[in-house]
Formats: structure tokens, C-alpha cells, sequence
């Protein structure tokens, strides 16, 4: 008989029991993205009338966030410094709290002023020493376990096993168990039109051989991903990655072998794609899955030469100063691990920030190249960080150049039916100075 048997019978319970009990007044912390519980945020909502302030942390989540319904208002109040199409209206119809956060500091929030009374995870069934892993959420699911009063996890044998890293916690740590047996959320693969694919194909022109990557997730990183094929001795380091990713290592693309930290690894904090990417890192020595604290420092992510980071943004102003996490005072996403990589690929012996997004938004209607931002916009990367910028017109290095300078490389990278009313904004700003 396994030695972890006898305290898995002890701590089994089902939905409804693990829901029991959280408490009135209490901080919960969710688990991430894919790894998110899917059985008890249902049994908690059934439970509601019993329930008052109970906060709820968590980032992206994909399942339906019950909690975050109009009638679960004074029971649940979410908490958190990333929105998602799941609980953006929520948060900004005051059923949710919304606090800038850098993702990499997270573990201080929950030390400093988020004390965790329960997390609330996701994880496999335990190897023979006991032990489960986080699978695809370690990022902040696992300092949130380590500091949590009381650990619920939904134990589901679909969850991958990631056992390399610091992703495992011994099923003695976990105070009950919902035992499960259901598919791992996946995400539906994005649509890469033309736009898409040409600013993918700029992204890989600044990509040399040996450099080590972050990534994102959606459309423009799978199409800079589509573009790499010829580059030799890629590594990845990264808070995220998804199927884009596997196919690069499997033809050999992607390899680690030139990375000075973790050599030979693809490194992550979580995990989000299909069944396929699932299926790959299961059991896979090469996949390190670290927590966030670790893989989003910038101290950490500067270790290795030739560091390219590449995130999106949803405006840009003639300053080079963007916003990804709001239009307006309007909560959007969130700064999330932007910042954290653009300064670690900052310092960087060779490192390059990109900032990628299509030139406009709303079909076409309006630039998300600006004069300025929109009133009330949360700058998520400062002027002074920001380092390329790419659309699908081209590429404007703003490192290092001047107000004047970063002005007119925005511009001739902007929709050209925006760039008559960008040029009179600039003409007008240096009123000496002809565009």
C-alpha cells in the first residue's frame, strides 16, 4: 500500500463539503488559467446565502466565474490585478477590486496584504513518494499553497504531471481532497489573418539565433512562432507558453541548448493550449515549471544573453508610453508580466523588448497609435522601458531617441488613413519642426 493512501482517504470529501468550509470574511486564492478548480467555484456559489465578503484572487481564469454573476454581489468579491473577458465587467460594475500589481511580486502581496486563508487548486494524484503536482499553474498557485491556512485541492487524474522545478506539494499539505476526472480546460487555437502574420514575420527579423524568448498567448506570438523555422538555438523562458512552442522544439528550433541558466530547459510559470501541449510536457524532464516570484525576476531573466520579450499593447502614445490594461479608467487586463520581462530583456547582455499589436482596433475605426493616451489610461510601461515597437507597418526602435524622433518612427508605423491627424498632432507639438 502507497504511504500517502491512508491520509488521501482522510481528507476526501466532494464539492459541496469543500465548500463548507469557507467561511464569511474570508481571502480565497484560486488556482491559474487552465488549472483552475472546476467543480468547487460552483458548490461555493450554490452556497451563498451562508456567505458574506468572502474575496476571491485569482488572475485568468477559464472557467464561467459564477461568483462573479450579478446575484453573487456582497457573498463574493473578486480581487485581483488581471481581468479577463470572464470578470472584466464585473470588476468595473464595482463587483470586483482591481489593484496595480507586477505579476513577479505577487507572493509579497499575499505576505503583505492579501493573507491567504484558503487556496483553492487544481492538482494531479500523487507519485508514490506522495507527492502531486501543480501541473500547468505553479506561477502564483504555488506560493499561494505555501502561505494558505488551508490548502482545497480538486484532484483531477487528467492534470498533467510536471514533477521538475518547484511545482509538487505532498498530499500531507493538502487539508481536502475533491477527488476528479475531467478534461483540462483547453484554449481554442486563434485566428491568424494577414495582419497577423505580418507583424509576426517583423518580430522574427529581430530574433537572432541563440536567443532565449518570452512569449505571450493569442494570434501574434503564435505567428512570430510561425516565423521562426530557419533560427537555430532558440531557449525559451517564459511565465507562459502554449502549442506554438512544441512544434518548434520538436523540429529542433527550439533546443535551450544556448540558454546560461537552465540549459537545455523550456522553463514556465503555467501552462495554457490543448490537449497537445498537454499531452507533451506530461511527465517531460525537460519542461522546469517555477513559480512566479522566480521566473518573472527581472534579476532572473537578465541571467541569460540575448533575451527577447514580446507583449502587446493596447495604445501607444507619441511619447512611446503604452497602456495594456485599460482604455480609459475602463479595467481591461492588467499589467500582468510585461514589465517584469521588458527590464529583465532590458538588462540583458544582447536582450530586445518588443511591444507588438496591429495597428488599429475596433475593425479599423480607431489608431491604437495615439496623441495621447486615453484620459484616464494605466501606463503599464513607462516611456523610459519601452524599446520596439512593431504593427504590421513596420518597426520604430524608440530606445534612445527623442521626443521628435520616437514621434515620427510612431507614425510612419501607424494606419495610414491615422497618419494626417497624427502628423498635424506633431506639428503642432514642435511647432518649429516640419514632419
Amino acid at each position: 500500500m502507497n504511504s500517502w493512501l491512508e491520509k488521501y482517504k482522510d481528507r476526501v470529501t466532494t464539492p459541496e463539503g469543500a465548500a463548507s468550509v469557507i467561511q464569511s470574511g474570508w481571502n480565497l486564492v484560486l488556482g491559474h488559467a487552465a488549472a483552475a478548480p472546476q467543480f468547487i467555484p460552483e458548490a461555493m456559489m450554490a452556497q451563498k446565502e451562508r456567505l458574506k465578503d468572502v474575496n476571491i484572487y485569482h488572475m485568468v481564469t477559464l472557467h464561467p466565474a459564477v461568483y462573479m454573476q450579478p446575484e453573487g454581489y456582497g457573498h463574493f468579491r473578486h480581487v485581483t490585478n488581471f481581468a479577463a473577458g470572464n470578470t472584466r465587467d464585473g470588476i468595473n460594475d464595482d463587483r470586483g477590486d482591481f489593484f496595480p500589481y507586477y505579476y513577479h511580486e505577487i507572493p509579497n502581496f499575499f505576505d503583505t496584504k492579501y493573507p491567504v486563508d484558503v487556496a483553492l487548486i487544481t492538482v494531479s494524484y500523487p507519485n508514490e513518494e506522495g507527492y502531486c503536482s501543480l501541473g500547468i499553474s505553479v506561477d502564483y498557485t504555488k506560493p499561494a499553497t505555501d502561505r494558505a491556512r488551508i490548502v482545497i485541492a480538486e484532484m483531477n487524474d487528467k492534470m498533467p504531471f510536471l514533477g521538475y522545478g518547484d511545482c509538487l506539494i505532498h498530499i500531507s499539505k493538502i487539508d481536502h481532497i475533491v477527488p476528479t476526472s475531467k478534461p483540462m480546460f483547453e484554449l481554442p487555437l486563434p485566428k491568424i489573418g494577414p495582419v497577423e502574420e505580418k507583424i509576426g514575420e517583423y518580430c522574427a527579423s529581430l530574433i537572432e539565433d541563440g536567443s532565449t524568448l518570452q512569449l505571450g498567448i493569442g494570434a501574434i506570438p503564435d505567428a512570430v512562432l510561425h516565423f521562426l523555422g530557419d533560427k537555430k538555438d532558440l531557449g525559451i523562458h517564459t511565465e507562459m507558453f502554449s502549442d506554438g512552442v512544441v512544434d518548434l522544439v520538436k523540429k529542433g528550433v527550439i533546443n535551450n541548448s544556448k540558454k546560461k541558466l537552465h540549459p537545455g530547459k523550456l522553463v514556465s510559470g503555467f501552462l495554457m493550449g490543448s490537449q497537445k501541449l498537454y499531452d507533451f510536457v506530461d511527465n517531460n524532464p525537460d519542461v522546469l515549471m517555477y513559480p512566479v516570484n522566480y521566473v518573472n525576476d527581472p534579476r532572473t531573466i537578465c541571467q541569460m544573453d540575448k533575451f527577447v520579450s514580446i507583449n502587446s499593447a493596447l495604445e501607444i502614445d507619441l511619447q512611446g508610453q503604452s497602456t495594456a490594461e485599460s482604455i480609459g479608467l475602463k479595467v481591461f487586463s492588467g499589467t500582468g508580466g510585461q514589465v517584469d520581462f521588458i527590464r529583465g530583456a532590458a538588462w540583458s547582455k544582447g536582450g530586445k523588448a518588443i511591444l507588438a499589436f496591429p495597428s488599429t482596433a475596433k475593425n479599423g475605426e480607431v489608431s491604437r497609435i495615439k496623441a495621447y493616451l486615453t484620459e484616464g489610461a494605466g501606463i503599464t510601461t513607462p516611456r523610459d522601458d519601452v524599446d520596439y515597437i512593431v504593427t504590421e507597418y513596420g518597426i520604430a526602435h524608440l530606445k534612445g531617441a527623442t521626443l521628435k524622433e520616437r514621434a515620427r518612427m510612431l507614425i510612419n508605423i501607424a494606419h495610414p488613413k491615422f497618419r494626417d491627424e497624427l502628423i498635424k498632432e506633431f506639428e503642432r507639438r514642435f511647432h518649429r519642426t516640419k514632419f
